[in-house]
């Protein structure tokens, strides 16, 4: 982390855990759950899990032991079946606990998701004479139909595009993530909507990418800004939030 990252850190009141991340992948690839290709997902997890350190967000303990987990399991189908302990010769694919886990944790999810639709549908509905409840807002991160997965994704194929920077280069300008806030808010402001990837500058450095990235985190968790997808896997779409 740079001396300008240092003055922000990243303080996501909602925050997904590794299963979520390990079905985004799955989704993403549309693989099959119960057949999971886990060097191809292992890699992909490990890539997600390298950029939030970058980013220095608040890792769970719970994404190291998944990593472990998976190379743990990528280890045991790389061996030899004929080199494997005998204990082990007769035992079910290595992929199964974790393939439990995962469909268990979807049916959760998908369930947890439906009473969330129910709610949603009651939540204006009063008896005569009743009068509407304000609920106060929710302080965390806001991010409708867009996962943190899909913006770390996105963020990850600008990074890829920035131009290689020199090792003992001198920056001529330094950023910061407050600079970037004011100049994320100063495009948004001017348009009803833009595309995620119109916040990066053509050649901008890896340090102006990160600042803006980081920025955009805070302005969705200010609510001044909220991220939108219109398909699965889409384009992410910037557009002023309910705060601003």
């Amino acid at each position: 982390m740079t001396p300008a990252q240092a003055e922000y850190k990243v303080e996501l009141e909602v925050f997904e855990g590794p299963l979520d991340l390990l079905l985004y992948l799955i989704k993403r690839e549309e693989v099959d759950i119960y057949n999971i290709p886990i060097e191809t997902i292992t890699t992909q997890y490990m890539e997600y899990l390298n950029l939030m350190r970058m980013l220095d967000l608040n890792i769970a303990g719970e994404f190291i032991v998944m990593a472990a987990t998976l190379m743990m399991i990528k280890s045991r189908m790389l061996l030899p079946e004929d080199e494997r302990p005998e204990a082990e010769e007769e035992e079910e694919d290595p992929r199964w606990d974790l393939v439990r886990q995962l469909v268990e944790y979807k049916h959760f999810k998908d369930t947890a998701a439906a009473l969330q639709e129910r709610e949603s549908v009651r939540e204006n509905v009063f008896r005569m004479g009743g009068e509407p409840v304000a609920d106060d807002p929710d302080p965390g991160l806001v991010l409708q139909d867009v996962s943190l997965f899909d913006l770390i994704a996105a963020f990850n194929q600008v990074l890829k595009r920035a131009a290689p920077e020199t090792i003992g280069e001198i920056a001529a300008e330094v950023y910061t993530v407050a600079d970037r806030i004011e100049a994320i808010l100063a495009r948004v402001a001017g348009r009803a909507r833009l595309r995620f990837t119109d916040l990066f500058e053509a050649g901008a450095s890896r340090h102006k990418i990160v600042c803006t990235f980081l920025g955009l985190l805070e302005l969705i968790r200010l609510r001044q800004v909220s991220v939108v997808q219109e398909a699965c896997f889409g384009d992410i779409l910037v557009e002023k939030g309910e705060a601003l």
